[in-house]
């Protein structure tokens, strides 16, 4: 059954942690050179196929039992904060302003091709990413596939929208840094969630 409630909450989580992730640029920079239309299409067929792919982990995951389940979970948030902390002392500096414009290809190229780059450029930079590795600890966690599926992919098209549509005017007003930080938190909020219930059973 979906829940409305778990689809935004892993909404929330996934936006925030691939907010500063280098897709946001990578959709930016294809965004200046092909149509945004086309580039979108080929990001968001591989960010669903990701999803699809963390999920079924995740949901693999559930065949363990809880309260070892729920510790693994934790131990996994919590080194995603640590790795999003990381990245943010590291680059909180870079705003992708060595990204520069590099004049729109004609019209003319085709859908295939430019949605071809897209989706591959995404499967590979993507695979093992943070945030695949975050959906999976979701889907294990809620035992709800449909709900952290959509919360998921949802995110991912938000964020690839946002890097195609001009992700870098806002990445000019809201510091990688703060959002980087903002998304560790939550991440070090839900591993103790996921303790509490691995002691408490």
């Amino acid at each position: 059954m979906f829940s409305l409630s778990t689809a935004a909450v892993v909404f929330g989580v996934v936006f925030l942690a691939e907010l500063p992730d280098k897709t946001a640029l990578a959709g930016l920079v294809l965004g200046t050179r092909f149509r945004a239309s086309y580039v979108f299409a080929g990001i968001a067929a591989a960010f669903t196929l990701h999803v699809a792919l963390a999920v079924a982990a995740g949901s693999v995951l559930t065949l363990l039992p809880q309260r070892p389940l729920q510790a693994v979970v934790g131990v996994l948030f919590l080194g995603g904060a640590l790795l999003l902390l990381r990245e943010a002392n590291k680059n909180g500096d870079e705003d992708g302003a060595g990204e520069e414009a590099q004049g729109r290809t004609p019209a003319s190229t085709s859908f295939w091709r430019v949605a071809g780059s897209g989706f591959t450029l995404i499967l590979v930079a993507e695979f093992g990413d943070l945030t695949q590795i975050m959906t999976a600890n979701l889907a294990a966690r809620y035992d709800d596939p449909l709900s952290v599926a959509v919360g998921a992919v949802l995110a991912l098209w938000a964020v690839a929208g946002i890097g195609v549509l001009g992700g870098k005017a806002l990445m000019k007003r809201v510091p990688l840094k703060v959002i980087s930080r903002v998304a560790a938190a939550v991440m070090v909020v839900l591993a103790g969630f996921s303790f509490y219930e691995a002691i408490s059973g």
